[in-house]
């Protein structure tokens, strides 16, 4: 195996390409330490025991993405790959925290309309986890069981106590205004003008 090319990553790390393809991140002293630079030869063993330390940061720093914050698959991926792990690594790093159950999408979902479902329409909410890069179906599934029409009710109420409406002062302008506030919301016009 041959180091093709080193190029910087941050200010202390490098990402190492071998024979042509991304391998790893290393900092500036694992460099020196193991003698890579360009068109150097590259040990089995050696590439065993970068990738290996290589592995286990990616399973560390999985981790610690998820203490800070519940993520999706898709998102904790991409945070890996932000951070300089090729796609294989970011793999066995996705596996090691799905086998203690850290990342759950369904879960994820249900959670995250659970939480909004007083504050947000359902279509408000579809659309937040379409962001999050979680499935259609799986969207659908966690509406289905989370959200119901009381809810939609809830955070429609909600929504205009949070902007001071009281309808039986409101004119009639301000009660427009507000219908096409909800409205672009994702709620709809019979559920609005039902309780504004």
């Amino acid at each position: 195996m041959t180091v093709t090319s080193i190029e910087p990553a941050s200010k202390t790390r490098y990402k190492v390409y071998v024979d042509g393809q991304f391998a790893f991140t290393l900092y500036k002293s694992e460099l020196s330490h193991y003698h890579i630079a360009v068109d150097a030869i590259l040990e089995e063993e050696t590439y065993g025991v970068l990738r290996k330390e290589s592995v286990k940061r990616a399973k560390l720093k999985a981790m610690h993405l998820l203490t800070d914050m519940g993520r999706t698959e898709v998102q904790l991926r991409t945070k890996l790959s932000q951070n300089g792990y090729p796609e294989d690594i970011v793999d066995e790093a996705m596996e090691y925290v799905k086998s203690f159950g850290y990342i759950n999408d369904r879960e994820y979902a249900r959670n995250f309309v659970e939480y909004r479902k007083d504050k947000k329409s359902r279509k408000e909410i579809y659309a937040l986890l379409c962001g999050k890069g979680l499935d259609a179906e799986l969207i659908e599934e966690a509406l289905d069981e989370c959200y119901h029409k009381e809810d939609s009710r809830c955070a429609i109420e909600t929504l205009l106590r949070k902007k001071g409406y009281d309808p039986k002062t409101a004119g009639r302008e301000k009660r427009q205004k507000m219908m096409a506030y909800l409205v672009r919301k994702g709620f709809s016009y019979e559920e609005v003008h039902n309780i504004v």
